[in-house]
């Protein structure tokens, strides 16, 4: 199934900043390169901030240092009480080569750079546009305090476009929801973003006094953030693997077949995605959903193929009572376990996250042996089964995901 206008709005993003940079980089070599010691310092610290960021998080800010240094250098107007003579043409040229430099090692283990750099770019352009034309102009002569709340009112602005390009890059590369995309954007700029726009402010504020002398001191503190939001980012993914190894005791036990709980996690975080579940909630939903059949594993004779939606109701509640008194156990989020506990509830009283792991559990179990025309007939019974047992927005929505995917439910590995 095709998708010209994500694509089209890909491409455009892309084509934008390819054009910037091309008339800075012309504009920057033939002009030459003006006060190349500020050029390098700046240059430096963006690059280290590149080669110090995470991965993980395409659409978060993955190089929060670099992007502090980078916005700094767009919003520089003087460098030790001495006024400076760079422009945007330099700005976006020291920004891009420095970001290069420092995302070799990423590309060489053939991380995704592209939408990276082509956000960086088109915000550190935005904000240099915004700031150097009118700084050399000696508009923001004299303005005293107000000064500094122009660059804080520039970087918010220059924040809200960021998020606005992250959200559109993720929608074109995902086709989820946009709404969704772009409030979860919003959200998570009100951690690091807010840091990496002080930071910013501070920063070319500080070496406007100080000199280059205020670089490493204003940045050190977001360095260490950084480095404690890489390990924080690593106990996470610790974290999942451990539910994921504990949500397979039911395969190594023969109670569900290989990769079942798997596969369920992942069709239902993209239902939940395309329902336009937050961060939070997805979060929430992956784990119920890897964990669902722990329960089973408290049943004497386990059940055919893992079959449990052809179970009583009763029998289906039971299983859910137990999986959720052992989800209970492992200190997951409370929440995770009352969607596991939900999971043969009525329909309209469940929870969404419940809603969702209940039909895709039903799909895949449908289509597990049923061959090539499987998905068809199971999206089929869902439907006549959404007056009581599933929830129609649900099946309309895993109808929609699997028809981006060809009507094959993703395997994660």
């Amino acid at each position: 199934m095709s998708a010209p206008r994500p694509r089209l709005l890909l491409a455009l993003v892309h084509a934008s900043a390819v054009l910037l940079v091309a008339v800075c980089l012309v504009d920057t070599l033939a002009g030459g390169l003006v006060e190349r010691g500020t050029a390098l310092a700046f240059g430096i610290l963006v690059a280290l901030g590149e080669l110090a960021r995470w991965t993980g998080a395409a659409s978060r800010e993955a190089a929060p240092l670099g992007a502090a240094a980078a916005l700094s250098y767009a919003l520089l107007g003087e460098n030790d009480g001495r006024s400076t003579q760079h422009g945007v043409a330099q700005v976006i040229g020291v920004v891009l080569i420095a970001s290069l430099l420092g995302s070799v090692p990423h590309i060489a283990r053939g991380r995704p750079v592209l939408d990276h750099l082509a956000r960086r770019v088109l915000t550190v352009g935005f904000a240099a546009v915004c700031f150097q034309p009118l700084y050399n102009q000696g508009t923001f002569h004299g303005w005293g305090t107000a000064y500094a709340l122009l660059l804080l009112a520039i970087l918010t602005l220059t924040t809200l476009c960021d998020v606005l390009l992250a959200a559109a890059l993720a929608h074109s590369r995902t086709r989820w929801p946009f709404g969704p995309l772009l409030r979860d954007e919003l959200r998570a700029t009100l951690g690091i973003g807010s840091a990496v726009c002080a930071t910013g402010a501070v920063t070319a504020l500080a070496v406007a006094v100080a000199g280059l002398w205020a670089l490493p001191v204003f940045s050190l503190p977001l360095l260490l953030t950084q480095m404690s939001l890489h390990r924080y980012a690593a106990v996470r993914a610790t974290y999942r693997q451990t539910i994921a190894s504990l949500a397979r005791a039911t395969e190594i036990a023969g109670y569900t077949p290989a990769g079942h709980a798997r596969r369920v996690a992942a069709l239902s975080r993209e239902v939940g995605r395309d329902l336009g579940l937050s961060e939070a909630e997805l979060t929430v939903l992956e784990y119920a959903a890897l964990m669902h059949d722990i329960g089973q594993l408290s049943l004497v004779d386990p059940v055919p193929a893992g079959a449990t939606a052809v179970l009583p109701v009763e029998e289906q509640r039971r299983i859910a009572l137990l999986g959720g008194a052992v989800v209970r156990q492992t200190g997951v989020n409370p929440q995770v376990a009352m969607v596991v506990e939900r999971l043969a509830d009525p329909c309209p009283e469940q929870p969404v996250a419940a809603r969702i792991v209940r039909a895709v559990n039903a799909y895949e179990e449908k289509t597990r042996d049923a061959g090539p025309g499987g998905p068809l007939k199971a999206l089929e019974e869902l439907r006549l089964g959404t007056a009581g047992d599933y929830a129609p927005e649900v099946v309309r929505s895993l109808a929609r995901v699997l028809s981006r995917d060809c009507l094959t439910p993703p395997v994660v590995g």
